[in-house]
């Protein structure tokens, strides 16, 4: 299979649904990929599977802030500057790229880079959506070493962090990308092709192509954003959060779902039932554009479909969950009501109403409002 110019579109489409309504928007990076693939090729998606157990995989994407990213694309040499550490560092030549991130802008980062380089793109990522952390992914779960980690800007500056857990490089790599004015692009979690095929998310560029078609599950819900609420919340990491009301609309009138959200759509939630929470991926579909809506871009009488599906199956065995279950994005009044197996309470989480949009702190979430 290859993403070329045709399929391209499709493929930023399913990026950005499975970006829950983060990662950063997919069109933003969308022709990027457009130029490398004019420029360089199609680029040839392979099966973990049927490489080389040994084979050296580069995991890539953009960190920092989405805004940043959209003014700061980078430039042509950027891949081939971080593939030359990232040998030097290992030692072997890098035989195949791998989307650290699927959902929103990295999707096709990924595309773009591989093109570049003249690599295969794995039909896998590391996380099987977007999560705004960077040791938020299935090779975290699966006990693989973080590092080492490059990160390095379009002029050529790089950083290496190694010996470190996944909680200090998110640490060390949000120092790195205030240093580098707010994006950095990264690669991290260094695997070999095996183990890719045993803990990689499975089928992430199939999924993405096939839900840009159309082929997605059917809407729990077609209606208007009836109002939006942001508000500071009271979490340890200071992430603000949105309230999004939906009203139905025909055969979904007289229906309201309320849904949440932070650097991403976290519940949504009906009568006080929930009807998805992360780790599923929900997502708000522009009726008009086919597009998924980020979280920041949300109004109000913006006509949407409600979407929502399963994650990787590892994001729902309890390491999973305690790692971006509903407890760790502040809902753990929800986590008894979802399949992290809390004690419950109030659904909903604790703030207080503030005007305005996200703050951003530097962070180096995946894409995702930092």
């Amino acid at each position: 299979m290859n993403v070329d110019a045709g399929a391209l579109a499709d493929f930023a489409r399913g990026c950005a649904v499975l970006g829950s309504g983060g990662g950063g928007p997919a069109d933003v990076t969308l022709p990027v990929a457009g130029q490398a693939i004019e420029e360089c090729g199609p680029v040839s998606v392979v099966d973990p599977a049927t490489l080389p157990a040994d084979a050296l995989v580069m995991p890539v994407g953009l960190v920092g802030s989405p805004a940043v990213a959209a003014e700061r694309l980078g430039g042509r040499d950027e891949p081939a500057r971080l593939r030359a550490r990232f040998e030097a560092l290992h030692g072997a030549p890098v035989t195949a790229v791998m989307s650290s991130e699927i959902g929103g802008l990295n999707g096709c980062v990924a595309v773009a880079w591989a093109a570049r380089l003249g690599l295969p793109l794995l039909d896998a990522d590391s996380m099987g959506r977007a999560f705004p952390r960077m040791d938020q992914n299935v090779l975290e779960l699966a006990g693989l070493r973080p590092g080492p980690a490059v990160l390095a800007d379009e002029h050529g500056h790089t950083v290496v962090v190694d010996e470190v857990d996944g909680a200090h490089l998110e640490q060390f790599a949000r120092a790195a990308v205030v240093a580098f004015g707010g994006r950095a692009a990264s690669t991290d979690y260094p695997l070999t092709a095996g183990q890719a095929a045993r803990y990689a998310v499975a089928g992430s560029v199939t999924r993405a192509l096939a839900l840009g078609r159309g082929e997605g599950p059917a809407p729990l819900l077609t209606g208007k954003v009836s109002s939006v609420r942001r508000y500071a919340t009271e979490d340890a990491d200071g992430d603000d959060a949105t309230g999004v009301l939906l009203e139905g609309a025909g055969p979904d009138a007289g229906r309201l779902v309320l849904v949440e959200a932070r650097s991403e759509f976290v519940a949504a939630l009906e009568d006080g039932t929930p009807l998805a929470i992360v780790p599923d991926v929900i997502a708000l579909v522009d009726v008009t554009t086919g597009w998924a809506v980020p979280v920041e871009e949300v109004r109000y009488g913006l006509r949407v479909h409600l979407v929502t599906m399963s994650s990787a199956p590892a994001w729902y065995t309890p390491n999973g969950l305690r790692l971006a279950g509903p407890s760790a994005f502040g809902l753990a009044g929800l986590a008894g009501l979802g399949a992290d197996g809390g004690s419950g309470g109030s659904p909903g989480p604790r703030g207080r109403v503030r005007d305005g949009s996200s703050s951003t702190d530097g962070r180096p979430s995946r894409g995702g409002t930092p």
